[in-house]
Protein backbone atom coordinates (compact mmCIF):
# COMPACT_ATOMS: atom_id res chain seq x y z
CA UNK A 1 0.00 0.00 0.00
CA UNK A 2 1.51 3.50 -1.11
CA UNK A 3 1.96 5.78 1.54
CA UNK A 4 -0.01 9.02 1.28
CA UNK A 5 1.78 12.23 0.11
CA UNK A 6 3.41 14.23 2.75
CA UNK A 7 1.88 17.41 4.69
CA UNK A 8 2.45 19.89 2.69
CA UNK A 9 2.55 17.88 -0.31
CA UNK A 10 1.03 19.26 -3.64
CA UNK A 11 -0.85 17.28 -6.27
CA UNK A 12 -0.70 18.12 -9.92
CA UNK A 13 -4.04 18.02 -11.24
CA UNK A 14 -4.64 14.60 -13.42
CA UNK A 15 -6.86 15.04 -16.43
CA UNK A 16 -10.05 13.53 -16.13
CA UNK A 17 -13.22 13.39 -17.35
CA UNK A 18 -15.94 15.80 -15.38
CA UNK A 19 -19.54 14.75 -14.92
CA UNK A 20 -22.17 16.23 -17.08
CA UNK A 21 -25.50 17.31 -16.55
CA UNK A 22 -26.96 13.78 -15.73
CA UNK A 23 -24.32 13.29 -13.11
CA UNK A 24 -26.04 16.07 -11.06
CA UNK A 25 -29.61 15.08 -11.45
CA UNK A 26 -28.46 11.70 -10.22
CA UNK A 27 -27.14 14.22 -7.04
CA UNK A 28 -30.59 15.60 -6.57
CA UNK A 29 -32.41 12.20 -6.43
CA UNK A 30 -29.68 10.70 -4.01
CA UNK A 31 -29.79 13.63 -1.37
CA UNK A 32 -33.23 13.88 -1.66
CA UNK A 33 -33.50 10.25 -0.54
CA UNK A 34 -30.78 10.95 2.15
CA UNK A 35 -32.56 13.80 3.76
CA UNK A 36 -35.91 11.73 4.20
CA UNK A 37 -33.54 9.17 6.03
CA UNK A 38 -32.37 12.23 8.51
CA UNK A 39 -35.49 13.59 8.50
CA UNK A 40 -36.87 9.74 9.61
CA UNK A 41 -34.36 9.23 11.87
CA UNK A 42 -35.54 12.57 14.10
CA UNK A 43 -38.80 13.42 13.35
CA UNK A 44 -39.85 10.19 15.73
CA UNK A 45 -39.15 11.91 18.98
CA UNK A 46 -41.98 14.29 18.71
CA UNK A 47 -44.73 11.20 17.47
CA UNK A 48 -43.31 9.56 21.12
CA UNK A 49 -46.30 11.18 23.21
CA UNK A 50 -49.20 10.71 20.74
CA UNK A 51 -48.39 6.88 19.66
CA UNK A 52 -47.87 6.31 23.60
CA UNK A 53 -51.34 7.36 23.93
CA UNK A 54 -52.58 5.04 21.14
CA UNK A 55 -50.66 1.88 21.11
CA UNK A 56 -49.96 2.14 25.07
CA UNK A 57 -46.17 0.23 24.60
CA UNK A 58 -44.89 -0.49 28.04
CA UNK A 59 -41.62 1.22 29.01
CA UNK A 60 -39.56 -1.25 27.48
CA UNK A 61 -41.69 -1.45 24.17
CA UNK A 62 -41.04 2.78 24.24
CA UNK A 63 -37.64 2.25 24.07
CA UNK A 64 -37.18 -0.34 21.33
CA UNK A 65 -39.51 1.46 19.08
CA UNK A 66 -36.73 3.96 19.09
CA UNK A 67 -34.01 1.84 19.25
CA UNK A 68 -34.54 -0.74 16.64
CA UNK A 69 -34.26 1.48 14.25
CA UNK A 70 -30.67 2.79 14.76
CA UNK A 71 -29.84 -0.77 16.09
CA UNK A 72 -30.45 -2.48 12.46
CA UNK A 73 -29.20 0.59 10.75
CA UNK A 74 -25.79 0.59 12.24
CA UNK A 75 -25.51 -3.42 12.35
CA UNK A 76 -26.15 -3.81 9.01
CA UNK A 77 -24.22 -0.56 7.40
CA UNK A 78 -20.89 -2.30 6.48
CA UNK A 79 -22.61 -5.47 4.97
CA UNK A 80 -24.79 -3.74 3.23
CA UNK A 81 -22.06 -1.03 1.64
CA UNK A 82 -20.08 -4.20 0.58
CA UNK A 83 -23.30 -5.74 -0.57
CA UNK A 84 -23.81 -3.07 -2.91
CA UNK A 85 -20.18 -3.45 -4.18
CA UNK A 86 -20.89 -6.55 -5.41
CA UNK A 87 -24.49 -6.75 -6.83
CA UNK A 88 -24.44 -3.26 -7.74
CA UNK A 89 -25.25 0.02 -5.79
CA UNK A 90 -28.07 1.18 -8.33
CA UNK A 91 -29.82 -2.20 -7.81
CA UNK A 92 -29.55 -2.56 -3.89
CA UNK A 93 -30.57 1.04 -3.81
CA UNK A 94 -33.62 0.45 -5.83
CA UNK A 95 -34.24 -2.63 -3.60
CA UNK A 96 -34.02 -0.54 -0.58
CA UNK A 97 -36.20 2.62 -1.55
CA UNK A 98 -38.64 0.35 -2.45
CA UNK A 99 -38.34 -1.46 1.18
CA UNK A 100 -37.96 1.62 3.06
CA UNK A 101 -41.42 2.87 1.23
CA UNK A 102 -42.57 -0.25 2.50
CA UNK A 103 -41.83 -0.87 5.58
CA UNK A 104 -43.32 2.93 6.32
CA UNK A 105 -46.53 1.90 5.64
CA UNK A 106 -46.48 -0.93 8.04
CA UNK A 107 -45.33 1.80 11.01
CA UNK A 108 -47.99 3.81 9.87
CA UNK A 109 -50.98 1.74 10.25
CA UNK A 110 -49.11 -0.20 12.94
CA UNK A 111 -52.02 -1.98 15.36
CA UNK A 112 -49.66 -2.44 18.24
CA UNK A 113 -46.59 -1.73 19.65
CA UNK A 114 -44.72 -4.93 18.87
CA UNK A 115 -46.30 -4.12 14.88
CA UNK A 116 -44.14 -0.81 14.83
CA UNK A 117 -41.27 -2.34 16.58
CA UNK A 118 -41.40 -4.89 13.74
CA UNK A 119 -41.76 -2.08 11.45
CA UNK A 120 -39.05 -0.27 12.50
CA UNK A 121 -36.66 -2.91 12.34
CA UNK A 122 -37.30 -3.02 8.92
CA UNK A 123 -36.55 0.33 8.42
CA UNK A 124 -33.31 0.05 9.49
CA UNK A 125 -32.70 -2.83 7.49
CA UNK A 126 -33.73 -0.83 4.45
CA UNK A 127 -31.80 2.06 5.68
CA UNK A 128 -28.37 0.44 5.80
CA UNK A 129 -29.06 -0.32 2.10
CA UNK A 130 -29.44 3.52 1.23
CA UNK A 131 -26.73 5.57 2.76
CA UNK A 132 -23.63 3.80 1.78
CA UNK A 133 -25.61 2.92 -1.66
CA UNK A 134 -26.01 7.01 -2.58
CA UNK A 135 -22.50 7.58 -1.52
CA UNK A 136 -21.27 5.26 -3.36
CA UNK A 137 -22.61 6.29 -6.44
CA UNK A 138 -21.93 10.01 -5.71
CA UNK A 139 -17.52 8.51 -5.96
CA UNK A 140 -18.50 6.44 -8.94
CA UNK A 141 -20.20 9.63 -10.80
CA UNK A 142 -17.59 12.18 -10.08
CA UNK A 143 -13.74 11.19 -11.28
CA UNK A 144 -13.36 14.86 -10.74
CA UNK A 145 -12.45 15.42 -7.18
CA UNK A 146 -13.60 19.40 -7.27
CA UNK A 147 -16.71 17.86 -8.61
CA UNK A 148 -16.85 15.59 -5.70
CA UNK A 149 -15.83 17.60 -3.35
CA UNK A 150 -18.90 19.71 -4.19
CA UNK A 151 -21.41 16.90 -4.96
CA UNK A 152 -20.78 15.72 -1.55
CA UNK A 153 -21.39 18.70 0.20
CA UNK A 154 -24.29 18.25 -1.63
CA UNK A 155 -25.33 14.69 0.04
CA UNK A 156 -24.03 16.14 3.12
CA UNK A 157 -26.02 19.09 3.51
CA UNK A 158 -29.39 17.13 2.96
CA UNK A 159 -28.18 15.03 5.25
CA UNK A 160 -27.10 17.15 8.20
CA UNK A 161 -30.46 19.44 6.81
CA UNK A 162 -32.67 16.59 7.06
CA UNK A 163 -31.86 16.28 10.97
CA UNK A 164 -32.70 19.50 11.53
CA UNK A 165 -35.77 19.43 9.68
CA UNK A 166 -37.20 16.42 11.22
CA UNK A 167 -38.83 18.19 14.56
CA UNK A 168 -40.29 20.96 11.78
CA UNK A 169 -41.91 18.10 9.55
CA UNK A 170 -42.88 16.49 12.55
CA UNK A 171 -44.36 19.39 14.13
CA UNK A 172 -46.39 20.17 11.11
CA UNK A 173 -47.38 17.19 10.22
CA UNK A 174 -48.54 16.39 14.25
CA UNK A 175 -50.50 19.75 14.65
CA UNK A 176 -52.76 18.45 12.18
CA UNK A 177 -52.52 14.68 11.45
CA UNK A 178 -52.42 11.69 13.93
CA UNK A 179 -48.98 10.05 14.90
CA UNK A 180 -48.41 7.64 11.42
CA UNK A 181 -48.47 10.52 9.08
CA UNK A 182 -44.55 11.24 10.45
CA UNK A 183 -44.41 7.42 8.50
CA UNK A 184 -46.79 7.93 5.51
CA UNK A 185 -44.85 11.12 4.16
CA UNK A 186 -41.66 9.26 3.21
CA UNK A 187 -44.30 7.45 0.87
CA UNK A 188 -44.56 9.84 -2.18
CA UNK A 189 -41.21 11.02 -1.49
CA UNK A 190 -39.89 7.50 -1.95
CA UNK A 191 -41.91 7.02 -5.45
CA UNK A 192 -40.04 10.26 -6.34
CA UNK A 193 -36.63 9.16 -6.01
CA UNK A 194 -37.33 5.44 -7.31
CA UNK A 195 -38.49 6.96 -10.48
CA UNK A 196 -35.43 9.43 -10.56
CA UNK A 197 -32.88 6.90 -9.20
CA UNK A 198 -34.04 4.66 -12.38
CA UNK A 199 -34.36 7.05 -15.08
CA UNK A 200 -30.74 8.50 -14.38
CA UNK A 201 -28.51 6.90 -11.89
CA UNK A 202 -25.97 4.43 -13.89
CA UNK A 203 -25.01 0.91 -12.54
CA UNK A 204 -21.53 0.46 -10.89
CA UNK A 205 -20.37 -2.06 -8.72
CA UNK A 206 -16.78 -3.61 -8.09
CA UNK A 207 -15.89 -5.48 -11.46
CA UNK A 208 -13.92 -8.34 -9.09
CA UNK A 209 -16.10 -8.26 -6.06
CA UNK A 210 -14.56 -11.65 -5.08
CA UNK A 211 -16.90 -14.14 -2.45
CA UNK A 212 -18.80 -12.18 -0.02
CA UNK A 213 -18.32 -13.95 3.43
CA UNK A 214 -21.15 -14.62 5.97
CA UNK A 215 -19.44 -14.99 8.83
CA UNK A 216 -17.53 -11.56 8.27
CA UNK A 217 -21.10 -9.88 8.13
CA UNK A 218 -22.43 -11.80 11.23
CA UNK A 219 -18.79 -11.00 12.74
CA UNK A 220 -19.62 -7.18 12.20
CA UNK A 221 -23.53 -6.93 13.08
CA UNK A 222 -22.61 -8.79 16.74
CA UNK A 223 -19.73 -6.12 17.05
CA UNK A 224 -21.52 -3.40 16.58
CA UNK A 225 -25.21 -4.06 17.78
CA UNK A 226 -23.41 -5.58 20.78
CA UNK A 227 -21.67 -2.18 21.41
CA UNK A 228 -24.24 0.08 20.38
CA UNK A 229 -26.86 -1.59 23.09
CA UNK A 230 -24.48 -1.77 25.74
CA UNK A 231 -23.57 1.99 25.29
CA UNK A 232 -27.43 2.62 25.79
CA UNK A 233 -28.08 -0.03 28.37
CA UNK A 234 -25.35 1.63 30.65
CA UNK A 235 -26.74 5.36 30.06
CA UNK A 236 -29.91 3.96 30.97
CA UNK A 237 -29.39 1.31 34.00
CA UNK A 238 -25.84 2.04 35.29
CA UNK A 239 -23.04 -0.30 35.27
CA UNK A 240 -24.49 -3.59 35.49
CA UNK A 241 -23.29 -7.29 34.38
CA UNK A 242 -25.92 -7.06 31.11
CA UNK A 243 -23.88 -4.16 30.10
CA UNK A 244 -20.69 -5.37 30.76
CA UNK A 245 -21.12 -8.87 29.56
CA UNK A 246 -22.73 -7.12 26.16
CA UNK A 247 -19.64 -4.77 25.39
CA UNK A 248 -17.23 -7.67 26.65
CA UNK A 249 -18.83 -9.77 23.44
CA UNK A 250 -19.00 -6.91 20.91
CA UNK A 251 -15.28 -6.24 21.68
CA UNK A 252 -14.62 -9.96 21.13
CA UNK A 253 -16.71 -9.82 17.82
CA UNK A 254 -14.73 -6.81 16.82
CA UNK A 255 -11.58 -8.89 17.11
CA UNK A 256 -12.64 -11.46 15.58
CA UNK A 257 -13.90 -9.65 12.79
CA UNK A 258 -10.76 -7.59 11.73
CA UNK A 259 -8.32 -11.48 12.34
CA UNK A 260 -10.96 -12.46 9.78
CA UNK A 261 -10.45 -9.77 7.48
CA UNK A 262 -6.62 -9.84 7.40
CA UNK A 263 -6.60 -13.65 6.19
CA UNK A 264 -9.34 -13.47 3.47
CA UNK A 265 -8.06 -12.38 -0.13
CA UNK A 266 -11.59 -10.57 -0.83
CA UNK A 267 -12.86 -9.12 3.05
CA UNK A 268 -15.46 -7.44 3.89
CA UNK A 269 -13.20 -3.95 5.28
CA UNK A 270 -9.73 -3.68 4.16
CA UNK A 271 -8.64 -3.13 7.45
CA UNK A 272 -5.14 -1.64 6.42
CA UNK A 273 -6.62 1.11 5.30
CA UNK A 274 -6.55 2.37 8.97
CA UNK A 275 -2.84 2.51 8.79
CA UNK A 276 -3.37 5.94 6.43
CA UNK A 277 -3.59 8.99 8.55
CA UNK A 278 -5.69 10.64 6.21
CA UNK A 279 -8.59 7.69 6.35
CA UNK A 280 -8.00 6.78 10.24
CA UNK A 281 -7.30 10.63 11.86
CA UNK A 282 -10.60 11.15 9.55
CA UNK A 283 -12.85 8.81 11.10
CA UNK A 284 -11.42 9.31 14.24
CA UNK A 285 -11.83 13.10 14.28
CA UNK A 286 -15.40 12.85 12.62
CA UNK A 287 -16.89 10.33 15.47
CA UNK A 288 -15.81 12.79 18.18
CA UNK A 289 -17.08 15.15 16.11
CA UNK A 290 -21.01 13.76 15.59
CA UNK A 291 -20.79 12.71 19.73
CA UNK A 292 -20.48 16.20 20.59
CA UNK A 293 -23.00 17.50 17.82
CA UNK A 294 -25.63 15.20 18.22
CA UNK A 295 -25.45 14.74 22.02
CA UNK A 296 -26.36 18.22 22.13
CA UNK A 297 -29.02 18.99 19.75
CA UNK A 298 -31.11 15.72 21.41
CA UNK A 299 -31.86 18.02 24.49
CA UNK A 300 -31.21 21.60 22.31
CA UNK A 301 -35.02 20.67 21.03
CA UNK A 302 -36.53 19.94 24.28
CA UNK A 303 -34.38 23.22 25.87
CA UNK A 304 -36.45 25.21 23.33
CA UNK A 305 -39.73 23.84 24.12
CA UNK A 306 -39.50 22.97 27.84
CA UNK A 307 -37.48 25.73 28.66
CA UNK A 308 -38.20 28.96 26.04
CA UNK A 309 -41.38 27.66 25.95
CA UNK A 310 -42.12 27.34 22.35
CA UNK A 311 -43.82 24.60 20.76
CA UNK A 312 -42.35 21.55 18.65
CA UNK A 313 -43.21 23.42 15.02
CA UNK A 314 -41.76 26.91 16.71
CA UNK A 315 -38.60 24.75 17.92
CA UNK A 316 -37.88 23.13 14.45
CA UNK A 317 -38.09 26.99 12.98
CA UNK A 318 -35.70 28.18 15.55
CA UNK A 319 -33.36 25.94 14.59
CA UNK A 320 -33.50 26.38 10.68
CA UNK A 321 -30.24 28.42 11.00
CA UNK A 322 -28.64 25.44 11.32
CA UNK A 323 -29.61 24.39 8.79
CA UNK A 324 -29.36 27.09 6.20
CA UNK A 325 -25.47 27.56 7.82
CA UNK A 326 -24.41 23.69 6.82
CA UNK A 327 -26.44 24.37 3.21
CA UNK A 328 -24.50 27.41 2.18
CA UNK A 329 -21.04 25.32 3.02
CA UNK A 330 -21.22 23.66 -0.33
CA UNK A 331 -19.87 27.15 -2.10
CA UNK A 332 -17.04 27.28 0.61
CA UNK A 333 -15.94 23.81 0.98
CA UNK A 334 -13.94 23.10 -2.45
CA UNK A 335 -11.92 26.74 -2.76
CA UNK A 336 -11.11 26.05 1.59
CA UNK A 337 -9.80 22.44 0.23
CA UNK A 338 -7.73 24.18 -2.23
CA UNK A 339 -6.10 26.63 -0.74
CA UNK A 340 -5.60 24.97 2.80
CA UNK A 341 -5.88 20.82 2.67
CA UNK A 342 -7.95 18.70 3.90
CA UNK A 343 -6.32 18.09 7.25
CA UNK A 344 -6.35 21.78 7.89
CA UNK A 345 -9.84 22.06 6.56
CA UNK A 346 -11.05 19.39 8.89
CA UNK A 347 -8.99 21.17 11.92
CA UNK A 348 -10.60 24.54 10.81
CA UNK A 349 -13.86 23.61 10.45
CA UNK A 350 -14.02 21.40 13.82
CA UNK A 351 -12.36 24.72 15.63
CA UNK A 352 -15.37 26.88 14.47
CA UNK A 353 -17.94 24.56 15.28
CA UNK A 354 -16.71 24.40 19.09
CA UNK A 355 -16.71 28.76 19.16
CA UNK A 356 -20.54 28.22 18.44
CA UNK A 357 -21.04 25.92 20.93
CA UNK A 358 -19.17 27.95 23.26
CA UNK A 359 -21.88 30.92 21.98
CA UNK A 360 -24.76 28.36 22.39
CA UNK A 361 -23.44 27.65 26.36
CA UNK A 362 -23.57 31.41 26.58
CA UNK A 363 -26.73 32.31 24.86
CA UNK A 364 -28.58 29.48 26.67
CA UNK A 365 -28.47 31.42 30.14
CA UNK A 366 -30.32 34.03 28.66
CA UNK A 367 -34.18 34.69 27.34
CA UNK A 368 -33.35 36.03 24.07
CA UNK A 369 -33.16 34.16 20.96
CA UNK A 370 -30.16 36.28 18.81
CA UNK A 371 -27.28 34.59 20.69
CA UNK A 372 -28.92 30.97 20.16
CA UNK A 373 -29.39 32.35 15.84
CA UNK A 374 -25.93 33.22 16.26
CA UNK A 375 -24.65 29.96 17.62
CA UNK A 376 -26.75 27.70 15.55
CA UNK A 377 -25.09 29.71 12.39
CA UNK A 378 -22.05 29.49 13.35
CA UNK A 379 -22.07 25.38 14.46
CA UNK A 380 -23.51 24.71 10.91
CA UNK A 381 -20.81 26.30 9.08
CA UNK A 382 -18.65 24.18 11.11
CA UNK A 383 -20.26 20.89 11.08
CA UNK A 384 -20.86 21.29 7.27
CA UNK A 385 -17.60 21.67 6.16
CA UNK A 386 -16.48 19.11 8.62
CA UNK A 387 -18.90 16.08 7.33
CA UNK A 388 -18.30 17.14 3.97
CA UNK A 389 -14.32 17.31 4.07
CA UNK A 390 -14.58 14.05 5.70
CA UNK A 391 -16.41 12.13 3.79
CA UNK A 392 -14.37 13.20 0.91
CA UNK A 393 -11.37 12.84 2.51
CA UNK A 394 -12.40 8.96 3.33
CA UNK A 395 -14.08 8.42 0.09
CA UNK A 396 -10.71 10.12 -1.51
CA UNK A 397 -8.55 7.32 -0.34
CA UNK A 398 -10.18 4.15 -1.72
CA UNK A 399 -10.50 3.20 -5.24
CA UNK A 400 -13.95 3.55 -7.01
CA UNK A 401 -14.73 -0.04 -6.95
CA UNK A 402 -14.69 -0.53 -3.07
CA UNK A 403 -16.64 2.91 -2.51
CA UNK A 404 -19.63 1.25 -0.66
CA UNK A 405 -17.46 -0.74 1.84
CA UNK A 406 -15.99 3.12 2.23
CA UNK A 407 -19.08 4.74 2.61
CA UNK A 408 -20.18 2.16 5.22
CA UNK A 409 -16.94 2.58 7.23
CA UNK A 410 -18.24 6.52 7.13
CA UNK A 411 -21.52 6.25 8.44
CA UNK A 412 -21.08 3.76 10.89
CA UNK A 413 -18.77 6.31 12.26
CA UNK A 414 -21.32 8.84 12.50
CA UNK A 415 -24.09 6.06 13.36
CA UNK A 416 -21.71 4.65 16.42
CA UNK A 417 -21.12 8.98 17.46
CA UNK A 418 -24.43 9.26 17.45
CA UNK A 419 -25.50 6.26 19.58
CA UNK A 420 -22.21 7.43 22.14
CA UNK A 421 -23.03 11.03 21.80
CA UNK A 422 -26.80 10.37 23.03
CA UNK A 423 -26.24 7.83 25.60
CA UNK A 424 -22.91 9.59 27.08
CA UNK A 425 -23.67 13.66 26.58
CA UNK A 426 -27.06 12.60 27.35
CA UNK A 427 -26.63 11.08 30.83
CA UNK A 428 -23.78 13.71 31.62
CA UNK A 429 -26.59 16.83 31.09
CA UNK A 430 -29.05 14.66 33.39
CA UNK A 431 -26.20 14.39 35.97
CA UNK A 432 -26.04 17.67 36.33
CA UNK A 433 -29.94 18.94 36.01
CA UNK A 434 -30.43 16.52 39.07
CA UNK A 435 -27.44 18.58 40.64
CA UNK A 436 -28.71 21.84 39.93
CA UNK A 437 -31.91 21.18 41.27
CA UNK A 438 -32.94 23.15 44.40
CA UNK A 439 -34.18 21.25 47.83
CA UNK A 440 -38.00 22.74 47.47
CA UNK A 441 -40.77 21.33 49.06
CA UNK A 442 -42.67 20.50 45.61
CA UNK A 443 -39.47 18.69 43.79
CA UNK A 444 -41.01 15.14 43.41
CA UNK A 445 -38.85 12.18 42.02
CA UNK A 446 -40.93 13.20 38.60
CA UNK A 447 -39.13 16.35 38.80
CA UNK A 448 -35.94 14.87 39.58
CA UNK A 449 -36.28 12.23 37.09
CA UNK A 450 -36.40 14.89 33.80
CA UNK A 451 -38.13 18.00 33.54
CA UNK A 452 -40.15 16.86 30.78
CA UNK A 453 -42.15 14.60 33.24
CA UNK A 454 -42.01 17.41 35.63
CA UNK A 455 -43.56 19.63 33.28
CA UNK A 456 -46.56 17.25 32.41
CA UNK A 457 -46.95 16.32 36.15
CA UNK A 458 -46.08 19.31 38.24
CA UNK A 459 -48.15 22.08 38.94
CA UNK A 460 -45.83 24.06 40.97
CA UNK A 461 -45.06 27.19 39.37
CA UNK A 462 -41.94 28.02 41.69
CA UNK A 463 -40.84 24.26 41.20
CA UNK A 464 -40.61 24.01 37.61
CA UNK A 465 -39.21 27.16 37.64
CA UNK A 466 -36.24 25.97 39.13
CA UNK A 467 -36.59 22.68 37.35
CA UNK A 468 -36.16 24.97 34.42
CA UNK A 469 -33.49 26.89 35.37
CA UNK A 470 -31.24 23.50 36.12
CA UNK A 471 -32.27 22.65 32.81
CA UNK A 472 -30.79 25.77 31.50
CA UNK A 473 -27.73 25.52 33.80
CA UNK A 474 -27.48 21.78 32.40
CA UNK A 475 -27.26 22.74 28.88
CA UNK A 476 -24.79 25.52 29.39
CA UNK A 477 -21.83 22.72 30.95
CA UNK A 478 -22.90 20.15 28.28
CA UNK A 479 -22.50 22.74 25.90
CA UNK A 480 -19.28 23.50 26.98
CA UNK A 481 -18.18 19.81 27.58
CA UNK A 482 -18.97 19.21 23.55
CA UNK A 483 -17.35 22.09 22.53
CA UNK A 484 -14.22 20.99 24.67
CA UNK A 485 -14.66 17.88 22.42
CA UNK A 486 -14.70 19.56 19.48
CA UNK A 487 -11.45 21.20 19.99
CA UNK A 488 -10.09 17.91 20.20
CA UNK A 489 -11.25 16.41 17.22
CA UNK A 490 -9.78 19.42 15.72
CA UNK A 491 -6.34 19.18 17.19
CA UNK A 492 -6.69 15.43 16.25
CA UNK A 493 -7.54 16.42 12.52
CA UNK A 494 -4.72 18.86 12.34
CA UNK A 495 -2.50 16.44 13.65
CA UNK A 496 -3.14 12.94 11.85
CA UNK A 497 -4.88 13.82 8.99
CA UNK A 498 -2.52 15.16 5.97
CA UNK A 499 -2.82 18.44 4.35
CA UNK A 500 -2.43 17.38 0.78
CA UNK A 501 -4.06 19.78 -1.67
CA UNK A 502 -5.17 20.02 -4.98
CA UNK A 503 -4.24 22.86 -7.58
CA UNK A 504 -7.40 23.98 -9.23
CA UNK A 505 -8.58 22.14 -12.09
CA UNK A 506 -7.69 23.04 -15.28
CA UNK A 507 -10.77 24.92 -17.17
CA UNK A 508 -12.31 21.85 -19.15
Amino acid sequence: MSPLPSEDHVTSPVAVPRAGLRAWAAVAALTLAVTLLAVDGTVLALAAPALTADLAPTAAQLLWIGDAYSFALAGLLITMGTLADRIGRRRLLLIGVTGFGLASLLAAFAPSAGWLIAARVLLGVAGATLMPSTLSIVRNLFPDARQRTRAIAVWAAGSSGGAALGPLVGGALLEHFWWGSVFLINLPVMVVVLVAVALVVPESRNPRPGRFDLLSAGLSVLAIVSVVWAVKHTAQAGADLAGAATAALGLAGGVAFVRRQRRLPSPLVDVGLFARPAFSGTLLSSLIAVFAFSGLLFFFSQYLQLVQGWSPFQAGLRELPLTIAAVLVVAVVSPLLTRLGMGRTLGLSLLVAAVGLGVLAVAEGSSGYGGLALGLVIVGLGIGVTFTAATDAVLGVVPPERAGAASALSEMSYELGIALGIALLGTTHTLLYRAALPELPGTTDAVRESLATAAATVPDVEVLAAAREAFSSAMQVTSAIAAVLLVVAGVIAWRLVPSTRLRPAPPS
